[in-house]
């Protein structure tokens, strides 16, 4: 089944798409990576490989993501890694 969520972009990520949030219809996290990758250039996929997830402020951790299951409505936050002293 799929839902109604946004994607926001940080750092990298919002570099590479072009926008800072977007909306898109996905069931599982891994749909909607792929579906942002689809819709962007080259680079955006190549960073998103790379993010850590958070879903309604709440870490995806090291699940696969095709089985994190996106509710309607939800907020998904792509978040590259930082770099920082």
């Amino acid at each position: 089944m799929s839902a109604g969520v946004v994607l926001r972009y940080w750092a990298a990520a919002k570099a590479a798409a072009g926008v800072a949030e977007e909306s898109f219809t996905a069931g599982t996290l891994a749909e909607l990576v792929d579906a942002a990758g689809a819709r962007h250039g080259p680079s955006l996929p190549a960073v998103l490989a790379r993010c850590s997830y958070l879903v309604d402020e709440v870490p995806v951790g090291t699940r696969a993501w095709a089985s994190v299951w996106l509710p309607d409505g939800a907020v998904v936050e792509a978040l590259p890694p930082f770099a920082g002293g």
